[in-house]
């Protein structure tokens, strides 16, 4: 699990909670390494909630999209609630469009 410019982690807190923060662009050339990253986050010790803060992702497509549910599909497997919060207005929209909304909790 990298902690690169793309990704940042918080810690595990006492109560589950690992808090990831995604920025810059999220398409085809980094999707893979995204969904990656956020399945090996959910597979942390003690992790049972992740929240995925897209406020700062500036644009997502159809790859990054499918790279955030196959994340999030990936977190259930492990007994793990992945969340997207606070939604920029490129995510929104495209999670308005796609009606994945009740997916991500959003």
């Amino acid at each position: 699990m990298a902690n690169d410019p793309t990704i940042r982690y918080a810690e595990v807190d006492p109560d589950g909670l690992v808090q990831a923060t995604l920025t810059g662009e999220l398409d085809l050339d980094r999707a893979d390494e995204v969904r990656d990253d956020l399945a090996a986050a959910s597979a942390l010790p003690g992790c049972r909630y992740l929240r995925v803060d897209v406020s700062e992702l500036a644009f997502i497509d159809s790859y990054g999209l499918g790279a955030l549910v196959s994340a999030r599909n990936s977190a259930a497997a492990n007994g793990v609630t992945l969340t997207l919060a606070e939604p920029s207005p490129p995510v929104r929209k495209a999670i308005e469009v796609t009606g994945l909304g009740n997916v991500f909790g959003v």
